[in-house]
C-alpha cells in the first residue's frame, strides 16, 4: 500500500473528523457511557477542524493511500495545564485508521511533527496520553518523550486520567 504525505488544507475537515471519531471510538469507546462519548465526539466535527486548518497557529500532516485518509498529525500552540517551558508546542493528535498500525505511518507523522515544531522555533513538544494507552506511551517514549505531569481529560462528564509527556527538541 503506497502512502503519500501532504499538509492539511481547507476542505480536509470532514475527512479529519471522520478519522478522529472512528479511531477514538474504536480505541476508547468502551470506557465511556454512550452519552459521554457522543457529547465529546460532536465537538470534533468538520467545522472544528476547518477552523484549525484555516489558522496559521495549527499545522496538519495527512497520510493518504489513494482516496483513503490513513492517518494524520495535528500540531499547535500548547494548551495543556501546568508549567511548560517557553516555546513549547503541543502534538494534539496523531491518529491512524484501523489497519495502518505497523506500516510506518505513525513514524512518518511523528518525524514530521518534531521537524515542524523545530521549524516553528519550539524548544519543546508535549502531548497528553491516556494512562492506560500503553502502546501509545511506548511509542512516544521511543522518541524521547518523558512524563512530566498529570492531566484530567474530559469526555462528556467522564474524567480520564491522562499523562503529560514532553520532548526536548
Amino acid at each position: 500500500m503506497s502512502v503519500t504525505y501532504r499538509d492539511g488544507r481547507p476542505g480536509d475537515g470532514p475527512h479529519l473528523s471522520d478519522l478522529f471519531c472512528e479511531s477514538f471510538a474504536a480505541t476508547f469507546g468502551h470506557l465511556y457511557a454512550d452519552e459521554d462519548l457522543a457529547s465529546f465526539l460532536c465537538k470534533m466535527d468538520a467545522g472544528a477542524f476547518e477552523g484549525e486548518l484555516a489558522s496559521d497557529s495549527f499545522a496538519f500532516r495527512l497520510a493518504e493511500s489513494g482516496d483513503t485518509l490513513a492517518g494524520y498529525a495535528k500540531l499547535g500552540p500548547n494548551d495543556l495545564p501546568g508549567y511548560a517551558p517557553e516555546h513549547t508546542l503541543e502534538l494534539y493528535q496523531l491518529y491512524l485508521r484501523a489497519g495502518w498500525h505497523g506500516q510506518g505511518v505513525a513514524q512518518q507523522l511523528m518525524g514530521w511533527a518534531i521537524a515542524e515544531a523545530r521549524r516553528r522555533g519550539a524548544t519543546h513538544l508535549q502531548l497528553s496520553v491516556y494512562i492506560d494507552n500503553h502502546r501509545a506511551r511506548r511509542f512516544y517514549e521511543r522518541y524521547g518523550f518523558e512524563e512530566v505531569g498529570k492531566y484530567v481529560f474530559m469526555v462528556g462528564n467522564h474524567a480520564d486520567d491522562d499523562r503529560i509527556m514532553r520532548l526536548t527538541l
